[in-house]
């Protein structure tokens, strides 16, 4: 195992799907605060962006060591575990962080398009039980820090029904489920696994669900649903994470931590505003839906 003095003694975070998206911006926030070294998963499909956040990382003085797999396979965690290993050595991640964005989008029974088995696999594998796999892998080749925190992202989703989020919805509602069994399992040990859960931010996963032409119309009444009248942001939720790596964030444990910025709270009184305002009627069709 090639691991140099300098990182023998550093404290590393394991984030999945880290070229873009949250994964990206939590990767900067860590590097930061509390200032620990990035050994990142992406698929490959957004270099450029990788490049980016590595040198981000590095701008911060940390050691940046990118993977490009699959990570939401159940094979994966073995190859990048011990990848991890020879980067890192064992008992140095700190904070693992699950930010995987690959899952189909489609409607159960009535509607088009319907979703395929395959789909339904491969969401749930990505989304939800890939989480369960790397943690298996990090616990049992002692790849953990002790008090180390297992962090997966969730989304307000979970608390409704939008149109042709299906899938995502219910692989999310497993990955929030699989949170408190496993942080009941883990808690012995010393580590603490937790679900934060936050409100929508512009990604690049955001233009699978909004065409940029419908979002551009959607995005000042979705701007409403939300108590400080805005959507919060990527680095919003990155320095959130900091929080939770650090000694501030020891406790929570089995939780899904809201950080949706109260989204769905007012949603029923936004209905009612536009309704008023003649903006909104029966024949509207459902958000996320094509033109």
């Amino acid at each position: 195992m090639m691991v140099d003095k300098e990182s023998e003694r550093e404290e590393w975070a394991l984030i999945l799907g880290v070229s873009s998206g949250s994964g990206a911006a939590i990767a900067t926030a860590l590097a930061r605060d509390p200032g620990l070294n990035i050994f990142g998963i992406h698929r490959g499909n957004h270099p450029e962006e990788a490049a980016r956040v590595k040198a981000s990382v590095e701008e911060a003085g940390r050691i940046a060591h990118f993977r490009v797999a699959e990570a939401g396979k159940a094979e994966s965690p073995g190859a990048g575990v011990s990848e991890l290993l020879e980067a890192a050595g064992r008992e140095r991640v700190k904070i693992f962080v699950h930010s995987i964005a690959n899952a189909s989008i489609g409607h159960l029974v009535a509607g088009e398009p319907l979703l395929h088995p395959k789909q339904f696999l491969k969401t749930f594998d990505s989304m939800a039980h890939s989480f369960v796999y790397w943690v298996r892998e990090l616990v049992s080749r002692r790849a953990l820090t002790r008090g180390s925190r297992l962090l997966a992202l969730t989304n307000a989703v979970t608390e409704s029904t939008l149109s042709n989020l299906s899938a995502i919805a219910a692989s999310k509602a497993a990955l929030e489920m699989y949170v408190r069994y496993m942080a009941r399992e883990l808690g012995p040990l010393g580590h603490r696994v937790n679900a934060l859960k936050y409100g929508t931010v512009e990604t690049a996963a955001l233009t699978h669900i909004f065409p940029p032409p419908m979002w551009e119309r959607v995005k000042p009444i979705h701007d409403r649903m939300f108590a400080a009248g805005r959507m919060g942001t990527l680095d919003e939720v990155a320095r959130f994470v900091s929080v939770l790596a650090g000694d501030a964030g020891a406790w929570f444990n089995g939780a899904t931590i809201d950080l949706t910025g109260a989204q769905m709270h007012s949603l029923y009184q936004l209905m009612m505003d536009l309704a008023a305002a003649g903006e909104l009627s029966a024949s509207n069709a459902p958000l996320g839906e094509g033109e």
